[in-house]
């Protein structure tokens, strides 16, 4: 009898132990150098995108892309889709071209399969928005992470707004 309980309680603790985790680990950078002069920096949209969520991972804000990063969503933006689930993202919204919306915090993402940086956006138009804020992962540029710089969002999806 004493072998089939350290039987289990071994089996219990490795598969404890051994069992996949996808913990994420999530710091806002705001306050480091090479990251403090972003939050407030404001775009345009130059792209329409979709505003949506995947449905086998949870994010903490909705997310925004479209087609060309985004294989998944639905190659023309069209509110039609909104509210529906396709195969892996459920689209909640749609965002055109000329919208406006700033970086309002810099996080770092850490995980087992390594860190990223993603911004949070913020619509200018939020009072009007159900989901003001958004994860910008999708529509930026991660290759400068590569060199220890920051990303950046991708100029075929917003520009910076230059203010007069």
């Amino acid at each position: 009898m004493k072998w089939i309980i350290a039987a289990v309680l071994g089996v219990a603790l490795a598969t404890f132990t051994f069992w996949p985790r996808e913990d994420i680990k999530t710091a806002y950078v705001n306050g480091l150098p090479e990251y403090n002069h972003l939050p407030g920096q404001e775009y345009i949209f130059q792209y329409d995108c979709y505003i949506f969520k995947f449905t086998d991972q949870d994010s903490s804000w909705p997310l925004v892309g479209a087609r060309i990063t985004v294989p998944a969503l639905p190659a023309e933006v069209t509110p039609a889709n909104i509210g529906a689930t396709i195969p892996g993202v459920r689209i909640l919204g749609v965002v055109r071209v000329g919208e406006r919306f700033k970086i309002a915090s810099v996080r770092r993402q850490e995980s087992k399969s390594g860190a990223s940086i993603s911004f949070e956006l913020l619509f200018m138009d939020e009072a009007r928005r159900e989901e003001p804020r958004m994860d910008a992962f999708w529509i930026m540029d991660h290759t400068p992470e590569t060199r220890g710089l920051p990303p950046t969002i991708r100029e075929d999806y917003a520009v910076a707004r230059i203010k007069a």
